[in-house]
């Protein structure tokens, strides 16, 4: 199995506060992951890591065999904290910004994601719904052509048909392209079909990990794994 990341007995602290303890997983190349756990799980400082915002107080991360910094990052589509777009912008105008900073944007084919997700070129930013909004965030992050997608919790605190369009536009992803997908939520019902390799985080540390279709023959379905775990 190629390997896309590596986290070897990495801890980040935060303050006096442990957010990653003594974490060493692996993250295969050209699948979808999820990261699974509750809120504080540490589940985003893994990500911001993966990406070099912050560096590990202990140990060692490699993404694709390099240690992270800018020369990775552009092989990155990271849909972390949200970017603020101007309100007055247009649909239209904000994909023509995000081809001018983000490395690698494919205009055309983030059209074509607008069509897919049923989004109006001509709407203006400051008048989409929190679900239209993070319609048009996660279309600029999968409109780069890069090797690794990191998703932290794309769908939180949305409605019910919004997140139907994303689980669509993942799987259309997954399906045309071969891509690496790490996706943080706590979200399993949605997402469950979508992973071949799940990771599960509890107070920084990984508790269980490995092939869904061994994790489910072995000990159920993902929903019996996380109540398991989490309960």
């Amino acid at each position: 199995m190629s390997i896309a990341v590596e986290f070897h007995h990495v801890s980040y602290r935060y303050g006096r506060k442990f957010a990653l303890q003594d974490l060493s997983l692996s993250i295969p190349k050209g699948k979808a992951t999820g990261l699974l756990g509750e809120n504080g799980a540490g589940k985003s400082t893994l990500l911001k890591l993966i990406t070099s915002i912050g560096k590990p107080t202990l140990g060692e991360i490699k993404v694709f065999g390099q240690k992270p910094g800018w020369k990775v990052n552009e092989q990155i589509a990271y849909l972390g904290d949200r970017a603020q777009w101007y309100k007055f912008h247009s649909i239209e105008k904000a994909i023509q910004y995000a081809e001018k900073i983000f490395p690698n944007f494919q205009v055309q084919q983030a059209k074509e994601y607008l069509d897919f997700m049923k989004l109006d070129s001509k709407a203006k930013v400051g008048d989409l719904s929190k679900g239209q909004m993070m319609r048009l965030q996660l279309i600029l992050c999968l409109s780069r052509k890069v090797d690794l997608f990191l998703l932290d919790e794309p769908l939180s605190g949305i409605d019910l048909i919004s997140r139907e369009k994303i689980i669509d536009l993942l799987i259309h992803l997954l399906s045309e392209q071969e891509v690496t997908i790490v996706i943080s939520t706590h979200e399993i019902m949605e997402t469950e079909g979508l992973f071949e390799h799940l990771i599960f985080l509890k107070e920084g540390k990984v508790v269980k990990s490995g092939n869904v279709e061994t994790l489910r023959a072995r000990e159920g379905s993902i929903q019996h794994i996380y109540r398991e775990v989490f309960q």
